[in-house]
């Protein structure tokens, strides 16, 4: 199941990123909607899917409170998901 959130994790890493930085400017800049509505619903998706799943492994690896809530502030802080998988990789080691 980790290799799966660590996937999750990075796809939603991408789609979050594609969503602020390009489809966001382009609805505000150029009055476009199409890219944040065709994003916006498959980021939504890997959102709740990465959070169901960092649920599922703090009961399965024995995450305190604290490296539970660092897991979910990273996929709110852009760029921050990427970090999860160098994260979980480290506690494995």
């Amino acid at each position: 199941m980790i290799n799966i959130f660590k996937i999750v994790s990075f796809l939603e890493g991408i789609s979050y990123i594609l969503l602020l930085f390009i489809a966001s400017p382009i609805k505000y800049i150029y009055e476009n909607e199409t890219y944040v509505k065709m994003l916006g619903m498959p980021h939504g998706i890997l959102f709740i899917g990465y959070i169901a799943l960092a649920v599922l492994l703090k009961v399965e690896l024995k995450w305190t409170n604290k490296e539970f809530a660092k897991v979910c502030l990273l996929a709110i802080i852009p760029f921050g998901t990427f970090f999860v998988g160098k994260y979980l990789t480290k506690k494995e080691d």
